[in-house]
């Protein structure tokens, strides 16, 4: 008897398969995913948390292949069933075992596809209990979307290892761009609750006389335009988590509703003197210090302290430059597959121009600045295709030998004047919020 529905992610070019194994699955109570190409099954596991994947070995453009070292790399965690047409291929298949459960030749029967099923997932589990049991310290794999193997990286692993599987709250500090998100993502995705729902709310972006409804919900003639009574954010993330991303925003009003939440695990809709239990597990970020908020009397103390039960500082690119590499790589690939239908590499000496900036707008500027190259190039990422600002400030960091700081407050300046001083649009190319801009340029 099967307790919980899994997500499986069928990939094949011929329709008549992807439908012959979606009746099979769903038959099984499997929820499935379907996808055509390697293309539109990077999208899926980009978006869908998937317990296995299906996929055939030979398609147009992307092959199989190219998918199964995408997901070995970047979703090791994940198992993986090779369908093929080809029963030459099986000598190929010895290339990527180590990566692959089972395989299945074209064509196969119902009972077939199950025990190859059976057999993947009962694998899969041994697999995530010896995983549990033993983190290696040279992380060359991603842990969820987090990519890398330098020490720091490595140090927010194991601290989402210990908090993965309990409903401890999570503080979680760093540059904007940094991935707080994905962090977040990893401690309840790759945890035992990672069935319940996983609501993230960004603090800066809900209007301040919004965000009090948004998060704990409302009854009706609570306040112009209640018409019904509404669930919050953290009704509907009852049993699972939710993150509070950019927590400083918050206004003393919200802050005391949130202490409430953390000790009485209750909320109170807007309008209404009704209490409601809750279940969640809190997980909270900033890019600000919220130890100055305190000191000015923009952020509670208590509240501080109850946030911070377990605390994880994800560091700033410019600090963990041997992950850039595994970064770029993925990046690439995602976004080579989606605007080339191929994967693209990239040439030793653009590499070492991304390697001696020093990311001011971190891993989020690193993605849209790969975005813009595989869009400029063709088949291999040059220096050329990369943006002027990045090899003007690289060239004037070492020839000037200045400080970070000043390299960054000049260089924002630089992008400040250009844009007739409108930081929002300043904002914007930097890939930083206007505070961040507002703090470097006081530094």
């Amino acid at each position: 008897m099967q307790l919980r529905k899994e997500n499986i992610l069928i990939v094949d070019d011929d329709v008549n398969i992807l439908e012959l194994l979606q009746r099979h699955l769903q038959s099984w109570n499997y929820h499935v995913f379907k996808a055509i190409s390697v293309k539109e099954a990077v999208t899926i596991l980009r978006d869908t948390q998937i317990d296995l994947l299906i996929t055939d070995l030979k398609m147009p453009e992307v092959d199989g292949f190219e998918l199964i070292k995408f997901v070995s790399e970047h979703y090791p965690k994940l198992p993986k069933l090779v369908v093929t047409g080809y029963p030459s291929v099986q000598g190929s298949l010895k290339a990527i075992k180590s990566g692959v459960v089972d395989y299945l030749t074209k064509p196969f029967t119902k009972v077939e596809l199950k025990s190859a099923l059976d057999k993947t997932l009962v694998a899969s589990e041994g697999k995530k209990a010896e995983h549990a049991k033993n983190i290696t310290e040279d992380r060359t794999e991603a842990y969820g979307e987090i990519i890398g193997n330098s020490e720091k990286i490595n140090d927010v692993i194991q601290i989402i290892e210990r908090v993965k599987d309990n409903k401890a709250t999570v503080f979680i500090k760093g540059e904007s761009g940094t991935g707080k998100e994905l962090v977040a993502r990893a401690i309840h995705y790759q945890g035992k609750f990672s069935r319940a729902p996983f609501i993230a709310v960004n603090c800066g972006g809900i209007p301040e006389n919004l965000l009090e409804a948004e998060l704990f919900g409302y009854i009706k003639g609570a306040f112009t335009g209640a018409e019904t009574n509404r669930e919050g954010f953290f009704q509907a993330a009852n049993g699972g988590t939710i993150f509070l991303d950019e927590i400083g925003n918050a206004s003393l009003t919200v802050q005391s509703r949130l202490l409430r939440v953390l000790q009485e695990r209750e909320v109170v809709r807007v309008g209404s003197t009704k209490a409601e239990k809750v279940d969640v597990r809190i997980i909270a970020a900033t890019n600000s210090d919220l130890l100055e908020m305190i000191q000015k009397e923009t952020f509670r103390e208590d509240l501080y302290y109850r946030l911070t039960v377990v605390e994880i500082n994800v560091a700033p690119l410019r600090e963990r430059k041997d992950d850039i590499s595994l970064l770029v790589d993925k990046f690439l690939f995602k976004y080579g597959v989606e605007y080339k239908d191929r994967f693209l590499k990239i040439t030793p000496e653009a590499l070492d121009v991304l390697n001696r900036y020093n990311w001011p707008g971190n891993i989020r500027e690193l993605e849209n600045i790969i975005q813009r190259a595989v869009i400029m190039c063709d088949k291999v990422v040059d220096v050329e295709h990369l943006p002027n600002h990045l090899k003007h400030t690289i060239a004037f960091s070492a020839d000037a030998l200045v400080p970070l700081k000043v390299v960054e407050k000049q260089y924002i300046e630089k992008v400040l004047r250009a844009t007739g001083n409108n930081k929002t649009k300043a904002a914007e190319i930097l890939q930083i919020d206007r505070k961040t801009i507002r703090q470097k340029l006081a530094d």
